[in-house]
Protein backbone atom coordinates (compact mmCIF):
# COMPACT_ATOMS: atom_id res chain seq x y z
CA UNK A 1 0.00 0.00 0.00
CA UNK A 2 1.30 3.43 -0.99
CA UNK A 3 0.40 6.62 0.89
CA UNK A 4 0.67 9.91 -0.99
CA UNK A 5 0.46 13.30 0.71
CA UNK A 6 0.38 15.99 -2.01
CA UNK A 7 1.69 19.36 -0.79
CA UNK A 8 2.12 22.16 -3.30
CA UNK A 9 4.12 25.20 -2.30
CA UNK A 10 1.77 27.75 -3.83
CA UNK A 11 -1.55 28.58 -2.18
CA UNK A 12 -3.67 31.61 -2.98
CA UNK A 13 -6.23 31.22 -0.20
CA UNK A 14 -3.74 30.77 2.66
CA UNK A 15 -0.17 31.49 1.51
CA UNK A 16 2.26 28.77 2.55
CA UNK A 17 -0.53 26.91 4.34
CA UNK A 18 0.98 23.43 4.18
CA UNK A 19 3.82 24.46 6.50
CA UNK A 20 2.04 27.31 8.30
CA UNK A 21 1.95 26.67 12.04
CA UNK A 22 -1.33 25.45 13.51
CA UNK A 23 -1.13 25.01 17.25
CA UNK A 24 2.66 25.20 17.05
CA UNK A 25 3.03 22.50 14.39
CA UNK A 26 3.29 22.77 10.61
CA UNK A 27 -0.09 21.95 9.08
CA UNK A 28 1.32 19.00 7.13
CA UNK A 29 2.59 17.38 10.35
CA UNK A 30 -0.96 16.47 11.42
CA UNK A 31 -1.39 14.33 8.31
CA UNK A 32 2.10 12.84 8.51
CA UNK A 33 1.59 11.90 12.17
CA UNK A 34 -1.76 10.24 11.37
CA UNK A 35 -0.22 8.26 8.51
CA UNK A 36 2.77 7.18 10.59
CA UNK A 37 0.51 5.60 13.21
CA UNK A 38 -0.54 3.07 10.55
CA UNK A 39 2.10 2.94 7.84
CA UNK A 40 5.88 2.68 7.73
CA UNK A 41 7.84 5.72 6.57
CA UNK A 42 9.05 3.87 3.49
CA UNK A 43 5.45 3.64 2.26
CA UNK A 44 4.67 7.35 2.74
CA UNK A 45 5.51 9.85 0.01
CA UNK A 46 5.10 13.59 0.35
CA UNK A 47 4.85 14.86 -3.22
CA UNK A 48 5.86 18.51 -3.33
CA UNK A 49 7.31 21.12 -5.66
CA UNK A 50 8.66 23.16 -2.73
CA UNK A 51 12.12 23.00 -1.18
CA UNK A 52 10.69 24.66 1.94
CA UNK A 53 8.10 21.91 2.34
CA UNK A 54 10.77 19.28 1.68
CA UNK A 55 12.95 20.81 4.41
CA UNK A 56 10.05 21.00 6.87
CA UNK A 57 9.06 17.39 6.25
CA UNK A 58 12.71 16.34 6.55
CA UNK A 59 12.89 18.02 9.94
CA UNK A 60 10.11 15.65 11.04
CA UNK A 61 12.33 12.72 10.09
CA UNK A 62 10.48 11.79 6.90
CA UNK A 63 12.51 11.73 3.70
CA UNK A 64 11.03 13.47 0.64
CA UNK A 65 12.39 11.38 -2.23
CA UNK A 66 11.84 13.85 -5.07
CA UNK A 67 10.75 17.35 -6.00
CA UNK A 68 7.67 17.27 -8.17
CA UNK A 69 8.27 18.32 -11.82
CA UNK A 70 7.28 21.89 -12.74
CA UNK A 71 4.46 20.70 -15.00
CA UNK A 72 2.84 19.12 -11.94
CA UNK A 73 3.25 22.22 -9.77
CA UNK A 74 0.71 24.62 -11.28
CA UNK A 75 -2.85 25.55 -10.29
CA UNK A 76 -4.02 23.45 -13.22
CA UNK A 77 -2.12 20.31 -12.21
CA UNK A 78 -4.52 17.41 -11.76
CA UNK A 79 -4.51 15.21 -8.68
CA UNK A 80 -4.47 12.07 -10.80
CA UNK A 81 -1.31 13.13 -12.62
CA UNK A 82 0.38 13.81 -9.27
CA UNK A 83 -0.62 10.37 -7.98
CA UNK A 84 0.52 8.59 -11.13
CA UNK A 85 3.86 10.40 -10.94
CA UNK A 86 4.39 9.21 -7.35
CA UNK A 87 3.32 5.71 -8.35
CA UNK A 88 5.72 5.68 -11.29
CA UNK A 89 8.53 6.68 -8.93
CA UNK A 90 7.96 3.83 -6.47
CA UNK A 91 7.50 1.33 -9.29
CA UNK A 92 10.87 2.41 -10.70
CA UNK A 93 12.30 1.37 -7.31
CA UNK A 94 10.69 -2.07 -7.49
CA UNK A 95 7.63 -1.39 -5.32
CA UNK A 96 4.32 -2.31 -6.98
CA UNK A 97 1.43 -1.50 -4.61
CA UNK A 98 -2.16 -2.45 -5.43
CA UNK A 99 -3.75 0.30 -3.34
CA UNK A 100 -3.03 4.01 -2.94
CA UNK A 101 -4.10 6.09 0.04
CA UNK A 102 -4.37 9.80 -0.70
CA UNK A 103 -4.25 12.05 2.37
CA UNK A 104 -4.47 15.79 1.81
CA UNK A 105 -2.60 17.93 4.36
CA UNK A 106 -5.46 20.44 4.48
CA UNK A 107 -7.48 18.07 6.71
CA UNK A 108 -5.65 18.32 10.06
CA UNK A 109 -8.46 16.82 12.16
CA UNK A 110 -8.63 13.56 10.24
CA UNK A 111 -6.75 11.09 12.43
CA UNK A 112 -5.40 7.55 12.25
CA UNK A 113 -8.65 6.05 13.55
CA UNK A 114 -10.53 7.58 10.63
CA UNK A 115 -8.00 6.12 8.19
CA UNK A 116 -8.22 2.67 9.81
CA UNK A 117 -12.02 2.70 9.66
CA UNK A 118 -11.98 3.72 6.00
CA UNK A 119 -9.47 0.98 5.18
CA UNK A 120 -11.82 -1.63 6.68
CA UNK A 121 -14.47 -0.64 4.12
CA UNK A 122 -12.20 -1.10 1.12
CA UNK A 123 -11.79 -4.16 -1.06
CA UNK A 124 -10.10 -4.58 -4.42
CA UNK A 125 -13.43 -4.94 -6.24
CA UNK A 126 -14.02 -1.22 -5.66
CA UNK A 127 -12.61 1.78 -7.46
CA UNK A 128 -12.37 3.82 -4.28
CA UNK A 129 -13.44 4.48 -0.71
CA UNK A 130 -13.79 8.20 -0.09
CA UNK A 131 -14.48 10.20 3.06
CA UNK A 132 -17.61 12.34 3.14
CA UNK A 133 -19.78 14.41 5.40
CA UNK A 134 -23.51 14.99 5.15
CA UNK A 135 -23.92 18.20 3.19
CA UNK A 136 -25.89 21.20 4.43
CA UNK A 137 -26.34 22.34 0.84
CA UNK A 138 -28.98 19.81 -0.10
CA UNK A 139 -29.79 20.01 -3.84
CA UNK A 140 -33.39 18.93 -3.17
CA UNK A 141 -33.95 21.93 -0.91
CA UNK A 142 -31.46 24.83 -0.88
CA UNK A 143 -29.40 24.53 -4.07
CA UNK A 144 -30.91 26.26 -7.08
CA UNK A 145 -30.09 26.45 -10.77
CA UNK A 146 -31.18 29.06 -13.27
CA UNK A 147 -33.43 27.66 -15.99
CA UNK A 148 -33.68 28.82 -19.62
CA UNK A 149 -36.21 31.51 -18.64
CA UNK A 150 -33.83 32.94 -16.04
CA UNK A 151 -35.79 31.66 -13.04
CA UNK A 152 -34.33 29.64 -10.17
CA UNK A 153 -35.43 26.06 -9.67
CA UNK A 154 -34.21 23.25 -7.43
CA UNK A 155 -31.02 21.59 -8.64
CA UNK A 156 -32.56 18.18 -7.99
CA UNK A 157 -36.27 17.58 -8.44
CA UNK A 158 -38.44 16.61 -5.52
CA UNK A 159 -41.53 17.85 -3.69
CA UNK A 160 -40.13 18.28 -0.22
CA UNK A 161 -41.45 20.97 2.13
CA UNK A 162 -38.97 20.28 4.95
CA UNK A 163 -35.22 19.83 4.72
CA UNK A 164 -35.44 16.90 7.14
CA UNK A 165 -37.56 14.96 4.64
CA UNK A 166 -35.02 15.23 1.81
CA UNK A 167 -32.78 12.28 0.96
CA UNK A 168 -29.35 12.52 2.55
CA UNK A 169 -26.70 13.91 0.23
CA UNK A 170 -22.99 13.39 0.81
CA UNK A 171 -20.21 15.91 0.24
CA UNK A 172 -16.59 14.86 -0.33
CA UNK A 173 -14.57 16.32 2.52
CA UNK A 174 -11.12 15.80 0.97
CA UNK A 175 -9.66 13.93 3.93
CA UNK A 176 -9.27 10.30 2.80
CA UNK A 177 -9.20 8.58 -0.59
CA UNK A 178 -8.41 4.86 -0.77
CA UNK A 179 -7.89 4.11 -4.44
CA UNK A 180 -7.62 0.93 -6.47
CA UNK A 181 -4.41 1.43 -8.44
CA UNK A 182 -5.65 -0.68 -11.35
CA UNK A 183 -8.62 1.70 -11.62
CA UNK A 184 -6.34 4.73 -11.28
CA UNK A 185 -4.24 3.56 -14.21
CA UNK A 186 -7.15 2.63 -16.47
CA UNK A 187 -9.57 5.55 -16.14
CA UNK A 188 -9.91 9.04 -14.75
CA UNK A 189 -11.08 9.64 -11.20
CA UNK A 190 -14.26 11.20 -12.58
CA UNK A 191 -15.06 7.91 -14.30
CA UNK A 192 -14.97 5.87 -11.09
CA UNK A 193 -18.35 4.26 -10.41
CA UNK A 194 -17.65 1.69 -7.68
CA UNK A 195 -17.19 4.20 -4.87
CA UNK A 196 -18.02 3.50 -1.23
CA UNK A 197 -18.43 6.28 1.31
CA UNK A 198 -16.79 6.65 4.71
CA UNK A 199 -18.77 9.13 6.79
CA UNK A 200 -17.00 11.63 9.05
CA UNK A 201 -18.37 14.29 11.38
CA UNK A 202 -18.24 17.98 10.53
CA UNK A 203 -15.32 18.92 12.78
CA UNK A 204 -13.11 16.03 11.68
CA UNK A 205 -14.03 16.88 8.08
CA UNK A 206 -12.83 20.49 8.33
CA UNK A 207 -10.78 21.37 5.25
CA UNK A 208 -8.58 24.46 5.00
CA UNK A 209 -8.81 26.43 1.78
CA UNK A 210 -9.41 30.04 2.85
CA UNK A 211 -8.34 32.41 5.61
CA UNK A 212 -11.74 31.85 7.25
CA UNK A 213 -11.13 28.10 7.18
CA UNK A 214 -7.78 28.72 8.88
CA UNK A 215 -9.38 30.81 11.64
CA UNK A 216 -11.93 28.07 12.26
CA UNK A 217 -9.14 25.47 12.38
CA UNK A 218 -7.35 27.55 15.03
CA UNK A 219 -10.55 27.62 17.12
CA UNK A 220 -11.08 23.87 16.74
CA UNK A 221 -7.46 23.16 17.66
CA UNK A 222 -7.47 25.54 20.60
CA UNK A 223 -10.75 24.32 22.07
CA UNK A 224 -10.38 20.66 21.04
CA UNK A 225 -13.97 20.69 19.82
Amino acid sequence: MLVVIPARGGSKGVPGKNIKLLGGNPLIQYTIDAAREIFEDKDIIVSTDSEKIKTTVGSLGLEVPFIRPLELATDESGTQDVLLHALSFVESKGFYPETLVLLQPTSPFRNSNHIREALKLYNNEMDMVVSVKETKSNPYYVLKEENSQGFLENSKKGKFTRRQDCPKVWELNGAIYIINIQSLKSKSLSEFTKIHKYVMDEVSSHDIDTQMDWKIAELINKNKI
